[in-house]
């Protein structure tokens, strides 16, 4: 291979990762795909099902096909698993030992510290999270059955641009479907809470970069800068 033509492949500009996602943006509390769909994303607790009664359990059991029932469209079920990160923790006890005047506190204080750093070297400690994904599509969720509709929510396929008017109508009709979700949820002993546009941006910047994410943590959603193409 010639040596320019190697010269012009190395130089050639590498297409953002934007490109590849399926999200177009992050808005008012909800994600814009490229399709025109939006999708709302819940942060939702959890429950010990191996620690209730039989009848409890049968109650829970019960409660989700309720849920699953009264949905109407499909939703996503997503629970993240992450390492636990306690350093933030850490730095507070230590400026807590050295704020202690009683030499006591101080020692159990760093005593403590100690014992939880060296718990954290030890093992992973792993935290999960639980959310629930609901889309909105208008188009899809009128024309297509179930398993059609849910495709979408994997591989959505077009790039279609939402005017204000457009984006408003989806949005409420979005938000109308969530109150519905977290409703069911509720009926089950679940709490749920939306996640705001700060919470989006994070949780979608802490997915796609677990390492950097750890060093270089996101700022807030009125300080960031977007660069378009």
């Amino acid at each position: 291979m010639p040596v320019k033509e190697k010269n012009r492949k190395a130089t050639k500009k590498t297409p953002p990762t934007q490109r590849s996602l399926e999200v177009r943006e992050i808005r008012d509390d909800c994600v814009v795909m490229k399709d025109g769909s939006l999708r709302a994303v819940l942060l939702v607790s959890s429950v010990n099902f191996a620690l209730k009664s039989e009848d409890e359990q049968n109650a829970v059991i019960s409660a989700y096909v309720s849920f699953l029932n009264t949905l109407e469209g499909p939703v996503q079920i997503l629970i993240q698993s992450r390492q636990l990160d306690l350093d933030n923790y850490l730095l507070s006890l230590t400026k807590l030992e050295r704020e202690q005047t009683n030499e006591l506190l101080k020692l159990q204080t760093a005593e403590y510290r100690q014992y939880i750093s060296e718990l954290v070297e030890l093992g992973d400690i792993m935290t999960k999270r639980f959310f629930v994904v609901v889309p909105y599509n208008p188009l899809t969720d009128q024309r297509r059955n179930f398993w059609s509709r849910t495709g979408d929510l994997f591989s959505p396929s077009g790039t279609i641009t939402l005017n204000q008017k457009q984006f408003a109508k989806r949005h409420e009709d979005l938000f109308m479907r969530v109150d519905n979700v977290i409703s069911g949820l509720s009926s089950m002993g679940l709490r749920s809470s939306m996640l705001n546009t700060q919470s989006l941006i994070e949780l979608y910047y802490n997915t796609y970069n677990p390492t950097v994410s750890k060093n270089e943590p996101i700022v807030e959603v009125g300080k960031l800068k977007i660069e378009e193409d």
